[in-house]
């Protein structure tokens, strides 16, 4: 699929699953409805989660969404390293599919492996998968359907393979999958003291609910265990297109080309940095003022002031006396809102 776009990636991924009897799921608003306590979505269980916890009924018991996530305030704070890696960003669509007591791990694994290698057609050969240490269910899923051998299947013993979603709550093993994308970059395979490289990604997170957290020293089994998987676009955007990096996708390259064509800057390693703030927070800002989120002196806006200042100031290092990042905001607001759901 290296020639597919960043749409058709999200398209195949949709389809797929609505055609194994998921419900496509609009992605609900960048300011959650249900969760005063976030302040923005930033996952696609935010959504789901009073129906994982039983507190809401759906008539569907299987869904799948693309789904709009901020992280630049509150818990989940990116912000910062924008710019400096090929893959954070203030914005960004995470894939998923959810069980609500129907499937689990077997399943879920099972459908991971055939969209990953058959419909995105990614060598197997290139792909490790982890576990969390104790989750032997998950470990002889993953050697019964993809055929690995032990050595692929890493067990980690750490919090980075379990989730919660607070000291509190539902929670459960994960199963994270990556790929190699070789040996020309540095960096060591998941657990090793050198995992934070940019040779082996992690593309999928697949997440086994199956535990209540009560207390601090008590957990008890689920009545109906679920799944909630994520997968972010543009990583497996770029995997697809060729590339580690996030911002070699398509839809960034036209960002960042329309930047450069404004400036009137090449873009270059010098200036890299800058050119994927400035795309990255374009996105970010035409979302959230798309949705009523105004810059101001606190909360929500605050962020969103701080997103477009440091934009701002991105536009200024590049040299440009223009107002550039306003000036691509309103150029690029409405073609993102357009674009992001087609």
């Amino acid at each position: 699929m290296a020639d597919k776009t960043l749409n058709e990636i999200r398209n195949t991924f949709l389809k797929y699953f609505e055609k194994n009897d998921h419900k496509i799921v609009e992605s609900s608003n960048l300011v959650p409805n249900n969760d005063p306590t976030l302040m923005f979505a930033n996952s696609g269980m935010v959504q789901f989660k009073n129906v994982f916890t039983g507190l809401e009924k759906r008539d569907y018991v299987r869904a799948t969404t693309s789904q709009k996530c901020v992280r630049a305030g509150g818990k989940h704070n990116d912000l910062e390293n924008v710019g400096y890696t090929p893959r954070h960003h203030t914005f960004f669509e995470m894939l998923g599919n959810f069980s609500f007591g129907d499937y689990f791990k077997e399943q879920a694994i099972h459908y991971a492996w055939n969209l990953i290698t058959k419909d995105f057609g990614i060598d197997k050969n290139r792909l490790y998968v982890t576990v969390f240490h104790e989750d032997d269910e998950a470990f002889n899923s993953w050697k019964k359907i993809a055929g690995f051998s032990d050595d692929r299947i890493i067990r980690i013993a750490t919090s980075d393979n379990f989730w919660s979603m607070g000291e509190t709550g539902p929670c459960g093993p994960c199963s994270e999958i990556f790929f190699d994308h070789g040996d020309h970059l540095s960096g060591g395979l998941p657990g090793t003291k050198d995992e934070d490289g940019d040779r082996f990604i992690e593309i999928w997170n697949l997440v086994f609910m199956q535990f209540e957290q009560v207390t601090k020293d008590k957990r008890i089994n689920l009545p109906k265990p679920s799944v909630d998987t994520g997968m972010g676009l543009e990583r497996i955007a770029a995997l697809l297109q060729g590339s580690h990096d996030n911002y070699e996708t398509d839809h960034f390259k036209k960002i960042i080309g329309s930047a450069s064509e404004i400036t009137k800057v090449k873009s270059d390693k010098s200036n890299l940095a800058s050119f994927r703030v400035i795309a990255d927070h374009l996105r970010a800002s035409s979302f959230l003022i798309a949705e009523g989120v105004l810059p101001s002196n606190e909360g929500r806006g605050y962020v969103l002031r701080r997103i477009m200042r440091r934009g701002m100031r991105h536009s200024h290092l590049l040299g440009s006396k223009e107002p550039v990042f306003l000036i691509c905001l309103t150029l690029l607001k409405m073609k993102c809102l357009e674009t992001i759901q087609n």
